[in-house]
């Protein structure tokens, strides 16, 4: 397997800007908070297709292409941006609850997604050096999260994933990644986010935490810089094969 790594300039200096624009004195990283799909599984196709099936059930106009933006948000929300936009007025309780079952089934009628190339090798170094592992995510599938525990033994556990369940504002707000960080018990300055989409991007970068984006669907990296990334992958083969670099200039950076 070929090897791509980012250049050490560009590593040293994304820390060095984060701690520069944040105030930050340097980074203790101890905690990990990864978003699950596009990041840990090459799920993202698989969810606008379901998404865009069920859509077409229901006579709800929407693009295969704008699910991949809506990635991060609540299955909630999402349906709320396309009944206002739609109806102008948002989903009932009643709908969401049916709508988004729907689209629970449809996704599950389909092929497992894989293991996101490059996800295996990121999550064990990152245990390896002591970090604690968090998902983030803003599913509420339960079937996905148990997959997590088999699919990365060793790495995640029950008790330290967030889901959807879990908070009132989905991605961009911050409050998931804060979740996050309270879980892990560690300060923004503590951890590191790593994330495949602009809202995801959006929500850790304004939890104060060090942002690692990974271009692994359609959005440019253009809207990952745009939302807050700190550093940009091209794929998480990429940000595994570079990790260990980035890893020790976080450790060793420090702004007087």
């Amino acid at each position: 397997m070929s090897t791509t790594t980012l250049s050490d300039t560009l590593l040293k200096a994304a820390v060095e800007n984060f701690l520069t624009t944040r105030g930050y004195q340097r980074l203790d990283i101890r905690a990990a908070l990864f978003d699950m799909d596009g990041t840990l599984y090459d799920s993202m196709p698989r969810h606008a297709a379901a998404w865009k099936q069920m859509c077409d059930e229901n006579g709800i106009l929407a693009d295969i292409e704008e699910f991949f933006a809506f990635e991060g948000r609540t299955g909630a929300d999402t349906i709320n941006i396309m009944f206002n936009r739609q109806y102008g007025h948002p989903a009932t309780d009643r709908q969401i609850k049916e709508l988004y079952q729907r689209k629970t089934a449809i996704f599950r009628s389909l092929q497992p997604a894989p293991k996101m190339p490059g996800a295996e090798s990121l999550t064990r170094q990152c245990a390896d050096n002591g970090l604690n592992c968090i998902v983030v995510t803003g599913s509420g599938q339960r079937s996905l999260i148990d997959n997590i525990i088999s699919d990365f033994p060793g790495i995640f556990h029950d008790d330290r994933i967030i889901t959807s369940h879990d908070v009132s504002h989905g991605k961009p707000h911050p409050e998931p990644y804060l979740k996050g960080l309270k879980l892990a018990g560690v300060a923004p300055n503590q951890a590191i986010v790593i994330e495949n989409a602009p809202l995801g991007v959006a929500a850790g970068a304004d939890a104060g935490i060090f942002t690692i984006a990974v271009t692994t669907g359609p959005i440019p990296a253009t809207d990952m810089a745009n939302a807050g990334a700190s550093i940009i992958f091209n794929s998480m083969q990429e940000c595994a094969d570079s990790f260990a670099r980035l890893l020790y200039y976080m450790t060793s950076i420090s702004i007087n």
